[in-house]
């Protein structure tokens, strides 16, 4: 486990850091690109973790040249992994370190996750009364990469953002935590490294 005693906060990244939710949005997406009718590219769509549905909606129409409604498409993809009714689980890793700095340092979530699915997941998993804030792509102007979210989470908490240390599992999540000027900490695969990398 690193050691996070120079840091006064940390922010958690919700899918695929905290909570194994990246395969049941993997389906999702299929399923989704099923019935609007464009490829489904599975590596495409996880290294866009953390990234607005919305956004990656525009992402595809610029991808595959394609004209696709961003509101319908997006609706589809949250009924689609509503449906699926998966359990969501923690991520031990990740959850070993929010149980060693519980009460001594602050911590928060900022997820790309609409807000209504962020609450209903965290609150599954019994994380929610963990954190301080919770900040969705619900809350933002600018997703990531941007760097609003962590910034905007950091604020929540009443903290600089050279006071904190994210954790991600993209390099969407990385970029954003950079553009933020945060260190952070990847969780690849459920694996945390073991240094942060530095904004």
């Amino acid at each position: 486990m690193p050691d996070l005693s120079r840091y006064k906060g940390i922010v958690f990244d919700m899918d695929g850091t905290l909570i194994d939710s990246m395969g049941a949005h993997g389906k999702a997406w299929q399923q989704t690109s099923e019935q609007h009718g464009f490829p489904y590219d599975a590596t495409f769509i996880h290294d866009l973790g953390g990234v607005p549905t919305r956004e990656i909606v525009k992402l595809l129409n610029e991808k595959y040249g394609l004209s696709l409604d961003l509101d319908a498409v997006t609706e589809t993809k949250r009924q689609a992994f509503l449906k699926l009714g998966e359990s969501a689980t923690v991520i031990d890793s990740t959850f070993a370190v929010m149980q060693r700095y519980q009460g001594i340092l602050k911590m928060g979530v900022g997820t790309g996750s609409e807000r209504n699915n962020a609450i209903r997941m965290l609150t599954e998993t019994g994380l929610l009364d963990r954190v301080e804030t919770v900040v969705t792509a619900s809350d933002v102007t600018y997703g990531k990469p941007h760097g609003e979210t962590f910034l905007t989470v950091a604020h929540n908490m009443g903290l600089q953002a050279k006071d904190c240390v994210v954790f991600e599992d993209t390099e969407i999540g990385r970029q954003a935590a950079q553009n933020a000027g945060m260190d952070c900490i990847m969780v690849i695969n459920g694996k945390i490294s073991p240094s942060p990398l530095k904004p």
